[in-house]
């Protein structure tokens, strides 16, 4: 018989998810016991001090979220691992601001599972796991919708828990975010902006490659009236204007070596004068910066500073790019259907199988942007209800639609209409129902239709609004 190693508590309402989390820890070596809802989780918890809690989101009488914040008030120092099979961004952001261990979405795998138990111990026992107060939490439930970061893949998940996790930290905190152009840098920067503390303070953004060295070091720190030529009176910079906000520096990289010691002793001292100015001004605002260039190699080869490069990358993000996350495709896809559909006054209904599976296969050199403006070229474009391989086709020339999968096209018609609405309908109610957290009226009146109607779409394609709600 195995060492005890610790003590587990599984808390699903599913019984095969329980019987194999058991197993997976019987194996290693650890006691575990089961709740199958919320308020039995918290009783055992108090009753029988596990060392590590791996709890559902979706659960009846007391969700695994709400649980969560009870738990964190309780024991700080309990680490308690999420799991759902409905992994969305709102989730995966308000489970690490309310303190979550780790954020995990099913399939579960045994590896991942035993590595995340062993951090898990250790962090326990070691007391290093930091506490998060609930009463903190300021969540936007709503924005995946207003800041138009949409996808659910591994990678997006993993960003996600970044944001919550920067977003309780102290504003002072730098953060510095890469990815290549279209990836999304100034949507995770708003992101990180809108669920912190200061979410009521500016966000400021500079674009460093806009404007040359001198007009770029006024719009950053003011000037006083006759500092130069044509400083006709005292101008505000950004950073005095953030303050206590946000200040977002996209494509720092571009940065002069002058602007860039100028930088470094904001970010060091906390405070700066304006052009032609003596007098300190303190500011308090969080610094994210972005670029696409490889800066560890500008870094070495001298291009840009070293010391500045450390001081702002206190966090790193990495955004992935398109191609490494076509999972999230589809969704995209939908978004920016809607979206233009709306814009454009147009009633497309969606993508034909073929038109869905060349989105797929492309790899996007422009990322999420590029995905963008086909999709709204391809909503102007399309005279019917579907859009098709061939309208794509036309409007690209970059092998969007390469011409092995041309001859197919001609079998797309040969298809009932009927097969193309249902596919994009069961696309649409599932869209529908993340959308509004599987509240069906909502859901319903968003859609231009009646409960019933929305309910009886539901009934035909076998889906259920219960896994959709939080």
């Amino acid at each position: 018989m195995k060492q005890d190693k610790g003590r587990i508590l599984i808390v699903d309402d599913d019984e095969k998810i329980l019987f194999a989390f058991h197993e997976v820890f019987r194996k290693e070596g650890y006691k575990s016991g089961v709740a199958r809802d919320g308020e039995e989780a918290l009783k055992k918890i108090l009753a029988e001090e596990p060392d590590v809690v791996f709890m559902d989101i979706t659960m009846p009488k007391l969700d695994g979220l709400d649980a969560l914040r009870q738990i964190k008030q309780q024991d700080s120092q309990i680490p308690v691992i999420i799991i759902t099979g409905f992994g969305t961004m709102q989730t995966a952001i308000r489970a690490m601001q309310l303190g979550a261990f780790e954020y995990l979405t099913k399939p579960l795998d045994v590896t991942k599972i035993r590595e995340v138990t062993r951090r898990a111990l250790a962090s326990a026992r070691s007391s290093a796991f930091p506490p998060v107060s609930g009463e903190r939490v300021s969540f936007d439930a709503d924005i995946v919708h207003r800041y138009k970061l949409v996808g659910n893949s591994v990678a997006m998940q993993e960003i996600y828990k970044l944001i919550g996790s920067i977003s309780t930290t102290p504003n002072h905190t730098s953060v510095l975010i890469l990815g290549e152009s279209g990836t999304g840098k100034e949507l995770v920067a708003r992101a990180i902006h809108a669920n912190s503390a200061t979410d009521h303070e500016p966000f400021i953004t500079v674009n460093c490659t806009v404007l040359p060295e001198t007009l770029l070091e006024s719009e950053l720190f003011g000037h006083e009236k006759g500092a130069f030529t044509g400083a006709i009176e005292r101008k505000i910079g950004k950073f005095e204007i953030a303050r206590g906000g946000t200040i977002f520096l996209d494509e720092i990289g571009n940065l002069s070596p002058t602007l860039q010691q100028k930088l470094l002793r904001v970010l060091q001292e906390r405070e700066f004068e304006r052009v032609g100015g003596n007098d300190p001004i303190h500011v308090d605002g969080r610094f994210i910066a972005a670029t696409n260039r490889d800066i560890e190699s500008e870094v070495k080869n001298g291009s840009f500073r070293e010391d500045l490069f450390y001081r702002m990358k206190v966090v790193t993000i990495h955004l992935p790019p398109l191609r490494e996350r076509k999972e999230d495709i589809p969704l995209l896809a939908s978004y920016f259907l809607l979206k233009y559909n709306d814009q454009l006054k147009k009633s497309v209904r969606g993508y034909s199988d073929m038109a869905m599976e060349s989105l797929q296969k492309y790899d996007y050199p422009g990322n999420v942007r590029e995905l963008e403006n086909l999709v709204e070229r391809a909503v102007m474009l399309t005279k019917g209800e579907v859009i098709l391989p061939e309208t794509l086709h036309e409007m690209s020339s970059s092998a969007l639609v390469k011409a092995s999968s041309l001859p197919i096209i001609s079998s797309i018609f040969s298809r009932s209409r009927e097969h193309v609405l249902k596919a994009f309908e069961r696309q649409f109610l599932i869209q529908q129902l993340t959308k509004y957290h599987g509240n069906v009226t909502t859901a319903a009146k968003a859609s231009r239709m009646t409960r019933q109607n929305f309910q009886r779409l539901m009934k035909r394609h076998k889906i259920q609004a219960q896994p959709f709600r939080r």
